[in-house]
């Protein structure tokens, strides 16, 4: 559907003219760019997910503000946070933080200011432990000094591949992280970027089910939860989107038949999704594309739990916008949480810009309250979670 003059005027009027463009560039490829083309219905199969029997319940009673905070975690430079980011937090307007090598002076010392965090006094419709995120897939991609010394390629079994998410999951909790963004299901091609970089457990779906599966289960029974990564699927791409722009040729038949199987078999609360564009579905990024997160990932596999973007600060989205307006283009087409990874401004960039989009009206309070429901639900089990074990 092409976007209307004042479909655009008003994303423009709260975002800026990135939004017209991308709307524009949307429209122009006949591919819903308003996501109002209906899903594909159902298929049989289904991501197995924790129940979402709360979905259509009404939002907890959050100001605004406090409604985009549930959709942001926020980076930041140094050992200690800032102080805008824990009076952020005593309102009650953040979800989590992410922390990178940066953040980390040792274990203890994460520890310490995590703890600090968690006991900041938050109002009682957001009285839910925060999030703490980490990339600690092994070998190179680890932010913690610690386990998993092996990287996916160099993991030869399951069994090991369990006691990689087992060791990973008992120093993120030693250090007080709750969430790992991990696994990489990424189906492996020779010679492409994941590949190369020893980060696919596998070239065939049923190796990278059971290795992630089994890494998976690793970090829960350590008290850590997985985020598989990066919908519909990155195995093919020549170029890491830490790098620059990346395109992905493959049709939506072909990435159903590989790319997409390890979502429709392997039990989740969180996915990541690819900041890559794949042409032949979308002109836009996924992270970014009703078609994916509407159409495929929540309406064929049926997933109800809390969809976040790769680092919007990577160089693969920089064209197409501010802050602000990639976390309207995510939010918009569904995502919850729209991630930036290098820095505190930036992500406080875009919550205000959320918060215009909303007063302008190209973002509608529903669309919030919607995604603040999946990540309060998410962070909630995550605290029973850790009570359990």
């Amino acid at each position: 559907m092409t976007a209307t003059p004042t479909d655009v005027g008003r994303a423009c009027q709260g975002l800026g003219l990135g939004v017209a463009l991308l709307l524009a560039v949307a429209g122009a490829a006949g591919c819903g760019g308003d996501g109002s083309a209906k899903p594909p219905a159902p298929s049989a199969q289904r991501t197995a997910t924790v129940g979402d029997k709360d979905q259509h319940k009404p939002a907890p009673s959050l100001t605004l503000r406090q409604a985009i905070g549930q959709h942001m975690v926020f980076a930041y430079s140094g050992a200690r946070p800032p102080s805008a980011l824990r009076r952020r937090i005593a309102r009650g307007e953040a979800a989590g933080v992410i922390l990178f090598s940066r953040n980390v002076r040792s274990v203890a010392a994460v520890r310490t200011q995590i703890s600090k965090l968690q006991r900041i006094k938050r109002p009682a419709a957001v009285d839910a432990p925060l999030l703490v995120m980490v990339d600690q897939e092994g070998g190179d991609v680890r932010r913690l000094p610690g386990p998993p010394a092996a990287n996916a390629a160099a993991t030869p079994t399951n069994a090991a591949a369990r006691a990689n998410g087992r060791a990973a999951g008992r120093l993120l909790r030693s250090a007080g992280v709750t969430v790992d963004l991990a696994p990489v299901v990424d189906v492996g091609r020779a010679d492409r970027a994941l590949a190369n970089e020893g980060r696919t457990y596998d070239d065939n779906v049923p190796g990278v089910v059971a290795k992630a599966s089994a890494f998976a289960d690793g970090l829960r029974a350590a008290g850590a939860e997985p985020v598989l990564k990066h919908f519909p699927g990155f195995g093919a791409a020549s170029t890491n989107t830490d790098d620059g722009a990346t395109r992905i040729d493959l049709s939506l038949s072909e990435l159903r038949a590989l790319d997409l199987q390890p979502y429709a078999k392997i039990k989740t609360r969180a996915v990541m999704l690819s900041t890559a564009i794949y042409p032949r579905v979308d002109p836009r990024p996924a992270a970014f594309s009703k078609r994916w997160v509407v159409g495929e990932l929540r309406g064929r596999l049926n997933f109800t739990g809390v969809a976040m973007t790769d680092d919007l600060q990577a160089p693969a989205v920089a064209r197409f916008g501010a802050p602000a307006q990639l976390a309207f283009f995510a939010i918009k087409a569904g995502v919850d949480l729209p991630l930036f990874a290098k820095d505190y401004t930036t992500g406080a960039r875009a919550a205000a810009g959320l918060e215009r989009a909303v007063r302008s009206g190209a973002l509608t309070r529903a669309q919030l309250d919607a995604g603040a429901r999946r990540v309060l639900r998410w962070r909630l089990a995550l605290a029973k979670a850790k009570r359990d074990n």
